[in-house]
């Protein structure tokens, strides 16, 4: 049965930060003027961010996958501008989320790693507890009156939605949807509440929405003397109500409820992070595509699977499927053709007992290993799938122009005719519309991670083709490897020995780009060469 019958059944540059690209107009050619997607007799176009969770760059047909169908994702970039070096902000969800909503990388981002605030005890890992204490929810906040992407674009006269996952802050923080510009919200406040697919709530804007759907606790495992062999073992882990459905209905309402007004929505789906967890019908469609296979039941968090791969590619064709439900939707309402649409994921894939990231090769051509993707400033791990589709105005093509999660702030400022805030970004509004693209002088990652076997801290910056990582930061490192990351994508052989002035440049952009940040758990402690 092909997918398509499944179908039917179912982004200071440095310390000299960009302002907006019109304010760079006295800079460019003459001919490319102050840029806005607004004239005197065009209504500004509606925006689209989908935003997926810990997809791979490889995950998808159109980025060289073959064994994860996705049609309708294809077809945004057979009809879009597809990107081959486009960055997130970030390795892991929060900070990602944070350098694109305020347009800051992560040496002036507030949020610059995932903190859950372990200060409250070991409850915060408790499915239930959460329900019982939802003062437990919730990951570090960012600043009371952070100026956003949404707050940008609802003063501007769009109005505004997120509809998934938020994950930079908790109900008491003031850190929420609501009130960082955003008119409506559904979804999940908590990123650790969005591990179960099945929840028991999603909020409304700041209030709880039940579910129909049976408790479950994170880490919780089969019953004694369940066969793991058995799918009907796995009964407890299926709801009656699919976070993905509820989060799409709500979608495809603000849609359609603002259908004659400019709108900005953020659409951020937590597909396909685990758990494992996806509509039987799209699992079984897989299961009788990849054959039999073993299934994932002894975890200390998630939830078991009997078919991890199946499930896997399920979870994201089934989320290809609602994409191609919602352009459906678009065109029906007639706006389709002005409707700009992103897409991107937040970070790369990642690696753990559940995740089938080697056998799909979902970093490709990017190393997919484990260390090499989600949690690595490695290009696996920053380096995403990026699509913008916009019918009435997008000639279709590839583009190898090199950015990140910072450069949407000013692109949205661009679309929208408004001055952007202050910002690390550059826009690729000239890009969409085909005019001449300023260009990064070169992008800065910092990432905190304080784990051995994570590097203890990392530093990267890609300039051209040059590549610069340093790792064991926190224990004093000073040694930079240096990539041709255009001809050595998977960062096999070390350039640093024989371009010495290229690192020492790059040693310069990194003391141009951090600041230290007050959250200790964000502070990275660089040593430098002498």
């Amino acid at each position: 049965m092909s997918i398509i019958r499944l179908n039917i059944i179912t982004r200071e540059m440095n310390s000299k930060r960009i302002i907006t690209l019109a304010a760079m107009s006295s800079l460019l050619p003459a001919s490319v003027g102050i840029l806005s997607a607004k004239t005197n007799t065009e209504k500004r176009p509606n925006v689209i961010f989908i935003l997926m969770d810990d997809a791979g760059y490889g995950d998808f047909g159109c980025y060289g996958q073959t064994k994860i169908e996705t049609p309708n994702i294809d077809a945004l970039a057979r009809n879009g501008i597809l990107f081959t070096d486009m960055y997130s902000g970030a390795p892991v969800s929060a900070p990602a989320r944070c350098t694109l909503l305020t347009g800051l990388h992560l040496g002036h981002a507030q949020i610059r790693s995932n903190d859950e605030l372990k200060q409250r005890g070991n409850q915060i890992n408790s499915l239930l507890a959460m329900e019982k204490d939802p003062s437990l929810e919730g990951q570090a906040p960012m600043a009371k009156g952070t100026k956003t992407i949404a707050t940008l674009m609802r003063d501007a006269g769009y109005r505004t939605a997120m509809m998934g996952k938020w994950g930079l802050g908790n109900i008491d923080s003031g850190s929420v949807p609501t009130k960082m510009g955003f008119d409506e919200f559904y979804g999940h406040l908590c990123q650790r509440v969005a591990h179960c697919y099945y929840p028991m709530y999603l909020y409304r804007n700041e209030t709880r929405e039940y579910l129909d759907n049976p408790p479950m606790e994170e880490g919780q495992r089969l019953k004694e003397g369940a066969d793991p062999y058995d799918e009907s073992s796995y009964k407890d882990f299926v709801g009656n109500r699919y976070a993905g459905d509820a989060i799409y209905d709500n979608m495809i309402s603000f849609i359609r409820k603002n259908q004659k007004h400019e709108f900005f929505l953020m659409w951020t789906t937590t597909v396909p992070h685990s758990a494992m967890q996806a509509p039987k019908e799209y699992v079984d469609y897989y299961v009788k595509k990849f054959g039999d296979e073993k299934p994932v039941y002894e975890l200390k968090n998630y939830f078991p699977c009997r078919y991890p791969r199946a499930t896997y590619a399920a979870m994201i064709t089934y989320f290809d499927y609602q994409v191609g439900e919602m352009v459906k939707e678009l065109k029906s309402l007639g706006i389709y053709d002005n409707t700009i649409i992103f897409f991107t994921s937040d970070n790369g894939p990642t690696h753990n007992a559940l995740s089938s990231t080697s056998w799909f090769d979902s970093a490709h051509p990017f190393r997919s290993d484990c260390g090499w993707v989600k949690r690595s400033l490695h290009e696996g791990g920053i380096r995403e799938p990026f699509i913008v589709s916009w019918n009435a105005k997008i000639k279709p093509r590839k583009s190898d122009h090199i950015g990140y999660f910072p450069d949407i702030l000013p692109t949205l400022a661009d679309i929208a005719g408004v001055p952007a805030y202050e910002n690390d970004g550059v826009s690729i509004y000239p890009t969409l519309v085909g005019k001449q693209q300023p260009e990064h002088e070169y992008l800065y990652f910092e990432f905190p991670s304080f784990a051995k076997e994570r590097g203890r801290g990392w530093l990267s910056i890609r300039q051209g083709k040059w590549k610069g990582l340093v790792t064991g930061v926190e224990d004093g490192n000073t040694t930079m490897q240096l990539y041709d990351i255009v001809a050595d994508p998977r960062e096999e052989h070390d350039l640093a020995a024989e371009n010495q002035d290229v690192v020492k440049r790059m040693w310069q952009y990194i003391k141009e780009s951090h600041t230290p940040s007050s959250n200790p758990k964000f502070n990275l402690h660089i040593s430098y060469p002498e």
